[in-house]
């Protein structure tokens, strides 16, 4: 993503990379900004976040989008229920209760005195409303594919604080999906997306300068306990160091997407998260279609050497981390193994597979820390064990074509696409159909062994669910090998001594400003 607004004035007027380096140190003898001609500003009422990309959209129903519900969820707009993420219990928000009335049908009790950003009320016709538009439009939203897959539910208001929902098959947790369905009034536009969203949330879009900065401010008439600061204002810079450095040099209040090399010193805060990195192989498409190339895939990574030299985290080996109901402790991450991807190469080449095709590795700018570096690192790799690979950095729109159903159209020739996935909601429901089932939006390939395990665990509960997703992963894992995991990824942000905040699991995810308050 391009740096907007990075360009400094006077001494600081280089790009270089040695200057980005040793940013800290050039401030305080010169005086530059780092946020260049175009500072944050907004005094002392507003919180200041520098984030590592501009949100691609704030549609409600793509709040599930890392880069879009790190801004939208808990803010602009709120769900009928939320997941704690420290204990991972489910808590009221615009729903007070719910109970099962059958297998397939629950009955939600909704919030009263609760007005949306533009003065009408909260209503269960705006909750069936909402829901509606996020799984059964033609909008395509995100929450759909993530969180609903091919669930089909209807909802039906009782009366203004009633809702009931039913569902085609019984869905034990269907409390914990509407979690992600973000509630917009009946006037939001039911057939294409909007670019600036009405909520109940804390707060609301004050103005939205595209490629420059966002603004959000404290809504007055908010049902709940009014966050402490007036207003925030969100940038974005690419650059991990000038992150870091406007906070070091009082010109943000919080920076997110750190590496320890960044320079945020004493304002930096690791916290643990519940994202993963992992790369998607187009397993359609020779020579990634034969199985022992995408074995050799996963043998060719040092996993160790990532975690230990280009970002924070830990090796895995599969997309959800510990405490998500199905992840399997058995699931070990593949060892670093260069002789037996050679070895598996060279057997498929033997064999007639097309192995000098061209595999494009295809990134994401900012998707975490020193990206660009991290499919170097396995760029090499895959080339020591015999195969071709270039990469493609991309910024988040038009990597965001490659990641979602439908894919470029085209010969787009085989892939391997850098991502990441945090599972917030704790359920391995919402990484399995998705990520691995045939007609998942984010996958690129399945099959019908893996689609039977999966829905198998989607209908279980208790124990039973545990071990059915537990068993799904173990089959992906060892039949099917669609992805190469690489690690659970360790968060670090900086933040002024102004402000107090402790970061989550879910901080990466949804950054809910009502959390943060003055260390004054």
């Amino acid at each position: 993503m391009s740096e907007h607004g990075g360009a400094v004035t006077g001494l600081c007027t280089t790009r270089s990379r040695p200057i980005v380096a040793s940013l800290a140190a050039l401030l305080a003898v010169s005086g530059c900004s780092v946020a260049g001609a175009d500072p944050i500003g907004g005094g002392p009422d507003t919180l200041r976040i520098v984030l590592p990309e501009e949100p691609p959209t704030l549609e409600p129903c793509d709040a599930s989008l890392t880069a879009t519900g790190r801004v939208t969820r808990a803010n602009i707009t709120e769900a009928l229920t939320e997941r704690e993420p420290s204990t991972g219990r489910l808590e009221p928000a615009l729903a007070t209760k719910w109970t099962r009335d059958s297998a397939t049908s629950w009955t939600f009790t909704l919030r009263e005195g609760v007005t949306f950003h533009d003065g009408t009320p909260f209503t269960a016709a705006a909750a069936a409303f909402s829901l509606e538009r996020a799984t059964d439009s033609g909008i395509d939203c995100n929450v759909d594919g993530y969180i609903f897959t091919d669930s089909e539910l209807t909802a039906t208001p009782v009366d203004d604080t009633t809702l009931r929902v039913t569902t085609a098959k019984p869905d034990p947790i269907l409390p914990l999906r509407l979690s992600f369905v973000e509630i917009v009034p009946t006037s939001t536009d039911p057939d294409s997306r909007v670019r600036e969203p009405v909520g109940t949330g804390p707060y609301r879009i004050d103005e939205w300068n595209q490629g420059r900065h966002l603004r959000l401010k404290r809504f007055p008439g908010y049902w709940g306990k009014a966050p402490e600061f007036a207003a925030a204002t969100y940038v974005w810079r690419a650059e991990g160091s000038v992150r870091a450095a406007m906070v070091t040099n009082d010109e943000a209040d919080v920076a997110i997407g750190l590496a320890p090399e960044d320079g945020a010193g004493d304002r930096a805060v690791e916290f643990a998260t519940n994202e993963v990195s992992y790369l998607r192989m187009d397993a359609t498409k020779p020579p990634l279609d034969d199985l022992r190339i995408r074995q050799a895939v996963n043998y060719a990574i040092d996993r160790e050497g990532l975690v230990t030299a280009v970002f924070a985290g830990r090796p895995s080996g599969q997309l959800v981390s510990k405490g998500v109901t199905g992840y399997n402790p058995r699931i070990r991450p593949w060892p670093y193994d260069p002789e037996r991807a050679r070895g598996l190469v060279a057997e498929a080449r033997a064999d007639g597979v097309r192995t000098g095709t061209t595999i494009t590795l295809i990134g994401r700018n900012g998707i975490y820390p020193k990206a660009a570096e991290a499919m170097e690192v396995v760029q090499d790799g895959l080339i020591k064990a015999g195969l071709k690979v270039k990469i493609k950095m991309l910024d988040v729109n038009a990597w965001l074509e490659y990641l979602l159903r439908p894919f470029p159209a085209g010969d787009t020739g085989p892939t391997l696409l850098q991502a990441q996935h945090g599972n917030q909601a704790g359920d391995a429901a919402f990484t399995m159909g998705q990520i691995y089932g045939s007609e998942g939006a984010q996958s690129s390939y399945g099959t019908d062994a893996l689609d039977t395990l999966i829905e198998e665990a989607q209908l279980a509960s208790g124990g039973k669910r545990q071990k059915a997703f537990a068993e799904a992963f173990t089959h992906q894992n060892d039949k099917v090998v669609r992805d190469a995991v690489m690690a659970n990824m360790t968060g670090l942000l900086a933040l002024s001594p102004k402000v107090r905040y402790r970061p989550d699991s879910a901080t990466n995810d949804e950054m809910r400003l009502a959390d943060m308050r003055r260390a004054d």
